[in-house]
C-alpha cells in the first residue's frame, strides 16, 4: 500500500500534473483500491472544513502585506540601506542580500516574495560590481528562504494548523534560529570571499553620515514587524488579525510614499489571489488525501512500521533529515509540508520531541528543499529574475547554503534551547 501510494504519487507529479490537482487524483484513485467505503462522496466537507479554518485567513493577508511591500518601493530603499552598513565585509552586496532578505522576511512571511523582491533590485549589481555570479545567485535564493522560518511565516501558521501547535509560541520559536540562520549565510559568504577574494566584487563605499541617514529607510519593515508581531504578543490581537493590521500599516505607509493607486492596488489584489489560490488548492488536496490515506488505514500502518523499527530518537531524528531532503528533490515544499506533517509530527512527538521546536526543524528541512534541485522554487524564481544564463549557475552558487541549513539543524539538535527559549521565557 505504502509503495504504491508514493509510486503513483511520483507518476502524477513526473507527468506535470499541478501539485494541488495531483494530491486530490491520487486521493481518488486510493480510495477504491483500498476503501470498502465510498469515500469520495465526503470531498465537499472535507473542502469546507478545510477552508473553513479562522487561522488559514492570515494567508491571503500576508501574501497581500508582502505584494504592498513589493510594489511600493520599500524593498529597493530598505536594499540600499542594508548595502551601506554590511558593504564592508568580505562578499560585499551579498551580505545585504542576506540582511535585507531577513528584514523582508520579518513583515512578508513567504520565501518567493522574498527571493524575487531582494533579487528584483540586486541582480543588475552582479555585472556592474563585478561579482561571482553563481555565488551571488546562491545568496538570493538563500536569503529568501528565510521568509518561512522568521516570522511572521505562512508556513509556520500551516505547521501550527496541521499539529494544533500554537502559533505564536512557533513564532518565537522562529526568531532566534531565524537570526542564526541568516549569520550563518553570511559566514558561509565571508569564508567564500576570503579563500577567494575576487568573487568579492568591488567595495561599496559609504560615509558615516550616509550609514546613519540610510537608517530611516529600514524603520519602515521594522515597524510593520513591531506592529503584526508585537500585537500579537501584547493580547492584543490574534495571528490573523495581526495579519490586517499588518495590510493597514503597509498601505498606509505606501499612501505616504504616493505609491498608493490604483493600478498598485490592482496588481496587489492580482498577485494576492492567484498566490492564495494555489496555497488553497494544495491545502484541500492534500487533506483530502490525508483523509483517504487515514481512513483506508494507510496512515496507521505508515506509523506502526516506523515505530516497529525501533529505533533511538536520534536515529528517527537522521531519518528525517534525509526523508525530507530527498522529498524536496520531487515535492513543491508547502504541499511537501501537508502532506508528510499529519504523518511524521504524531511519530516524533511520540519519541519525545518537542512540537514547537520540531517544528521549527522541519520548517528549516522545508528550507533547504526550496533550494535543492530539481524543484527548489527559489532557485526557479531567482533564475526567472536573470535576462541570460544557465539554471546551474544558481544550483552551484546555493550548495554553500544547503551546507549551512544542515548545520543549523545540527545546532537545533544539540542546543535545543535555540529554538525552545523563548518560548518558555513568555508562556
Amino acid at each position: 500500500m505504502i509503495t504504491t501510494t508514493l509510486v503513483l504519487l511520483l507518476v502524477l507529479l513526473g507527468i506535470s500534473i499541478p501539485v494541488g490537482a495531483a494530491l486530490g487524483v491520487l486521493g481518488l484513485i486510493l480510495d477504491p483500491l483500498y476503501s470498502m467505503l465510498p469515500l469520495t462522496r465526503a470531498i465537499g466537507e472535507v473542502s469546507w472544513a478545510t477552508s473553513n479554518e479562522f487561522l488559514l485567513v492570515a494567508i491571503p493577508l500576508f501574501v497581500m502585506l508582502g505584494e504592498i511591500l513589493l510594489r511600493s518601493g520599500l524593498a529597493e530603499r530598505m536594499y540600499n540601506a542594508m548595502s551601506l552598513w554590511l558593504s564592508w565585509l568580505p562578499g560585499g552586496l551579498m551580505h545585504a542580500n542576506i540582511g535585507a532578505s531577513a528584514l523582508f522576511a520579518a513583515t512578508s512571511g513567504s520565501s518567493v516574495a522574498t527571493a524575487a523582491t531582494v533579487g528584483t533590485v540586486a541582480i543588475p549589481q552582479i555585472k556592474k560590481k563585478g561579482y561571482n555570479e553563481s555565488l551571488f545567485l546562491g545568496s538570493l535564493a538563500a536569503g529568501g528562504t528565510l521568509g518561512i522560518l522568521i516570522p511572521p511565516s505562512i508556513n509556520l501558521i500551516i505547521y501550527g494548523v496541521l499539529t494544533n501547535t500554537s502559533v505564536p509560541r512557533l513564532y518565537l520559536a522562529g526568531i532566534i534560529p531565524g537570526l542564526a540562520m541568516a549569520g550563518l549565510f553570511m559566514l558561509a559568504i565571508a569564508l567564500a570571499c576570503v579563500v577567494k577574494p575576487k568573487w568579492g566584487g568591488q567595495k561599496v563605499s559609504a560615509s558615516w553620515g550616509q550609514r546613519l541617514a540610510s537608517l530611516v529607510h529600514l524603520l519602515p519593515p521594522l515597524g510593520i514587524f513591531l506592529l503584526v508581531v508585537g500585537s500579537i504578543y501584547a493580547g492584543v490581537a490574534t495571528p490573523t488579525e495581526a495579519a490586517a493590521l499588518g495590510v493597514v500599516g503597509a498601505l498606509i505607509l505606501a499612501a505616504c510614499m504616493r505609491r498608493l493607486t490604483l493600478g498598485m492596488l490592482r496588481e496587489v489584489m492580482e498577485g494576492t489571489m492567484k498566490a492564495t489560490a494555489m496555497i488553497m488548492l494544495i491545502v484541500i488536496g492534500a487533506a483530502f488525501l490525508n483523509f483517504i490515506m487515514s481512513a483506508a488505514g494507510l496512515t496507521t500502518l505508515l506509523t506502526s512500521t516506523i515505530t516497529g523499527l525501533d529505533v533511538s530518537p536520534t536515529t528517527m531524528l537522521l531519518i528525517l533529515v534525509v526523508f525530507y531532503l530527498v522529498l524536496g528533490c520531487f515535492m513543491e515544499t508547502l504541499s511537501m509540508m501537508i502532506t508528510t506533517i499529519p504523518i511524521v509530527a504524531p511519530i516524533m512527538i511520540a519519541l519525545g520531541f518537542d512540537p514547537v521546536w520540531l517544528g521549527i526543524v522541519i520548517i528549516i528541512l522545508v528550507e533547504a528543499a526550496l533550494i535543492t534541485p530539481p524543484v527548489g522554487l527559489n532557485l526557479f524564481v531567482v533564475q526567472s529574475l536573470r535576462k541570460s544564463g544557465s539554471m546551474n549557475d544558481v544550483m552551484i552558487g546555493s550548495l554553500p547554503f544547503v551546507i549551512m541549513l544542515l548545520l543549523m539543524v545540527a545546532l537545533l539538535a544539540w542546543a535545543p534551547g535555540l529554538a525552545l527559549w523563548l518560548p518558555r521565557i513568555f508562556s
